[in-house]
């Protein structure tokens, strides 16, 4: 406890002297709220009762959103990996394929996917889907080209076929690369739900945001960015804590790497 405290309070003084300084500018230079609202406005305008009511009702409508096309893109992504590493040549004919598709601007893909599936729900779980699952299967396959060679020649050497060197070796062998990308799938999955709310939603914290640049309330565009921004430490936090059960028993590696 007193050693997470010791490493939390830097970022945690850093914020709080930004949030002051802030606040100082804006009373200092007597900007108008409409414009650059302090921290204590941006606050007091979130805890309003009837934005606060709205707040909870869109972040509940991203929430759901996001966490559903973050499991289907992390499950895309395992299974993808899995038929790269394992299936001979899927990797060489379908890596630039993969590699194109992640050069689509999502700002492009939203539209695109609301033009073929309409306005429903599915294109925004998909867009979601399709921006998680890239760095998930590229962890993933690289944790399962990694295995220990030695350890590997040693399981074959003693007759040990292909699906087993998969699942006593090379699987658990990928989950700490498989954390890794469901870290960085994480950030982006929050802010994919945001951009396809903006593009076409009745609800989310990206329609709510919209509406409130749209109509000059500076206060509630920053107090729904900031539980954007909350939302997706969250996220990752829960991915690093979901890992710990995992990486327990994972050998260190030579030279301190994790």
């Amino acid at each position: 406890m007193g050693n997470s405290l010791r490493k939390g309070w830097p970022p945690l003084a850093v914020i709080a002297v930004f949030l002051a300084l802030w606040q100082g500018a804006v009373a200092l230079w007597d900007i108008p709220a409409y414009r650059l609202p302090g921290p204590v406005e941006v606050v007091r305008e979130a805890l309003r009762d009837d934005v606060r009511a709205r707040l909870w009702s869109h972040t509940l409508a991203t929430g759901a959103r996001t966490l559903i096309g973050l499991a289907l893109g992390a499950l895309a992504g395992v299974l993808l990996s899995v038929l790269l590493h394992l299936v001979p040549g899927a990797r060489r004919a379908l890596s630039p394929i993969l590699i194109l598709s992640q050069n689509i601007p999502v700002i492009v893909l939203g539209p695109l996917l609301v033009i073929w599936l309409g306005f429903g729900e599915l294109p925004k779980i998909v867009l979601i889907l399709l921006v998680c699952f890239f760095p998930v299967t590229l962890s993933m396959v690289t944790g399962l080209r990694q295995g220990d060679p030695k350890l590997h020649n040693y399981l074959a050497m003693i007759g040990a076929g292909r699906w087993t060197l998969f699942m006593k070796l090379e699987l658990p062998n990928s989950v700490p690369f498989l954390f890794s990308g469901l870290r960085i799938a994480a950030a982006y999955s929050v802010t994919s739900a945001i951009v396809a709310e903006w593009l076409g939603a009745k609800d989310g914290l990206g329609y709510y945001i919209k509406l409130a640049a749209n109509g000059f309330e500076t206060a509630r565009v920053f107090a729904g960015t900031a539980i954007v921004v909350l939302f997706s430490l969250l996220l990752f936090v829960g991915v690093v804590l979901a890992e710990r059960p995992f990486a327990r028993w994972q050998p260190k590696r030579e030279g301190g790497g994790t």
